[in-house]
């Protein structure tokens, strides 16, 4: 009995740009807890995390985890219990979310730069039970916003301590004196206390609820498993080039799902070193770049914007990198270009999502992404060889190659579905499949290609507006550092196409018009540009188009000009 070959997206053709070792089967740990005892097992004298001039070796770091562990699990954090870590990228954020783990909760990771209310829906939502934070966050808001909350257990950190090497352009915050109703999460780790027997996790268990960004609207919680981290780790370690035990610098935050998942995660599954600088801040980076010399990175397109453009920057802070990503935000293709004539490395565009548990698709090493000849898009990359993407048109029917729809995902690392919101979870995950609200396109040898988000489509006169393409339009402009363009009201378009800027040099905002309305469709130039020292951002650098749309957010001020077709 013969089997009927596959056809369209099922054929799967971007195996055909993957190699042996990226397309070979995988059989990852069950969890990251699982590879991390390994690693210290292994080479229990290598540096594990790098902060600064601190440094701390796998013996110690698991010791001190451990003892994390069997201080919750004194404190009734058992399985399944949610514990909060909201922390900056620094050994404490570590060594919190391995002891959440070994004891067998759910770390609810969350973003230090929310304030009250944001903070006060994640604990309500995830009904969370433990809470680990800056002790100068719980002084200052953290304390009254948990009171009333399912919130039973405190540790406090000052992220100062692991390091004696102050940066002020990181570390801005002055000591607080330690909190009297709290415990240090330090001072626990050194407590001694065992890790609890009985708790290891499976690989079908929940590891995180990671919240959306809500860039679109009020975050949902992303039921990541441990086995959805721990299979795009190892496909990342297999399949990236990065030799074994080579230094992981954390650009991305590591309470965002690139930063845990490709930075912290792949770096354990590789028996590696993660370097640490509190929070980005381009020079700072720099310097960490120089010291730790690491071999990997990734980040969004706006963070490379802002190292390129640092006076400081030389070839030689790039020279250790043997692969450098990009997610999380849209990769200008003019940025890529000038990266390398600058630099020297090949930014790698990369997809994905918090529902798939960081990337989906990727550029792979050896190969550069194409560039849509039409669109002038830049390929995210393909996906890999245990996925199935699709592009679907509004009936959820597949389309043919080339053609524009909504991007649909199968595969090892794709969520479960949303915390407690089986509704959600119905209509964005149909059948396991999640149906990611980008646009975009897919061409025949397997190139996915993202347009933009369905919600952020423009209709001026009846015509489709998609805010990528002007975007990249307008980045190809030497004196545009960052640019967005949303879709404002307009009493004879219906919707009209507004652009906000922020510059490298001065350049008259008419000329920026000028720009667009010589490369785009008369329907397609931006009727406006506003120019802004920077533009809203969440802290993983997606630019928050709605804060731009809305009449009295960011994109009320700034430099106005209008053109008229």
């Amino acid at each position: 009995m013969t089997t009927a070959p596959r056809r369209g997206y099922d054929a799967r053709p971007w195996l055909a740009l993957l190699d042996d070792a990226q397309r070979a089967p995988v059989a990852p740990p069950p969890t990251v807890v699982h590879a991390f005892r390994a690693g210290a097992a292994r080479h229990p004298e290598r540096t594990a995390l790098a902060y600064f001039d601190g440094r701390t070796d796998f013996r110690e770091a698991d010791l001190l985890s451990d003892s994390v562990a069997g201080h919750l699990a004194a404190h009734g954090i058992g399985p399944g219990d949610r514990v909060a870590v909201m922390l900056q990228n620094g050994p404490h954020f570590v060594l919190a979310v391995l002891g959440v783990w070994k004891a067998g909760g759910v770390v609810v990771p969350v973003n230090p730069m929310y304030r009250t209310g944001e903070v006060a829906h994640l604990l309500a939502d995830a009904e969370v039970s433990g809470l680990v934070c800056a002790d100068r966050a719980w002084e200052a808001y953290l304390r009254e916003t948990a009171a009333g909350t399912a919130v039973r257990l405190v540790l406090t950190a000052d992220e100062r301590q692991l390091q004696s090497r102050d940066d002020d352009r990181v570390l801005t915050f002055e000591p607080v004196p330690a909190p009297a109703d709290t415990e240090d999460l330090l001072a626990v780790a050194r407590a001694g206390h065992r890790a609890p027997e009985g708790r290891e996790r499976t690989a079908e268990d929940i590891a995180l609820i990671s919240y959306t960004s809500g860039t679109s609207g009020t975050p949902k919680g992303a039921t990541n498993t441990h086995g959805n981290i721990t299979y795009n780790a190892e496909r990342q370690r297999t399949g990236s080039r990065i030799p074994e035990g080579s230094t992981y610098f954390a650009l991305a935050p590591l309470f965002h799902i690139t930063g845990m998942v490709a930075q912290f995660a792949a770096c354990v599954l590789n028996g590696g070193t993660l370097a640490l600088a509190h929070r980005f801040e381009p020079g700072a980076v720099l310097d960490a770049f120089a010291e730790h010399r690491p071999a990997y990175t990734v980040g969004p397109a706006t963070a490379f914007m802002a190292l390129a453009a640092h006076p400081a920057a030389t070839r030689d802070h790039f020279s250790s990198f043997v692969l450098i990503s990009s997610g999380g935000a849209p990769l200008p293709p003019a940025l890529v270009e000038k990266f390398r004539a600058g630099f020297g490395p090949y930014l790698h565009n990369g997809y994905g999502l918090t529902e798939c548990t960081a990337p989906c698709a990727s550029v792979p090493p050896g190969r550069e992404a194409p560039v849509d000849p039409a669109s002038g898009t830049l390929a995210v990359g393909v996906p890999g060889p245990d996925s199935v993407v699709r592009v679907l048109d509004p009936e959820g029917h597949e389309v043919p190659f080339g053609e524009q729809g909504e991007i649909a995902v199968r595969g090892p690392q794709v969520a479960p579905g949303y915390w407690r919101r089986p509704e959600a979870t119905a209509e964005t995950f149909p059948g396991g499949e999640l149906r990611t609200g980008d646009i975009g396109f897919m061409d025949r040898d397997g190139w996915l290609y993202v347009v933009d988000r369905k919600k952020d489509m423009i209709n001026a006169s009846g015509f489709k507006v998609w805010p990528r393409e002007v975007e990249d339009v307008l980045h190809t402009h030497p004196a545009v550092r960052e640019a967005a363009v949303v879709g404002v009201p307009d009493a004879y378009r219906g919707e009209t196409v507004r652009a906000y800027v922020s510059l490298r040099a001065a350049v008259a905002p008419a000329d920026l018009v000028a720009h667009c309305k010589e490369r785009l469709a008369a329907y397609k130039y931006p009727r406006e540009v506003r120019v802004l020292p920077e533009l809203p951002k969440t802290s993983s650098g997606k630019i928050l188009r709605r804060e731009l749309r809305a009449p009295s957010g960011a994109g009320s001020g700034g430099t106005e000009t209008e053109g008229r077709a």
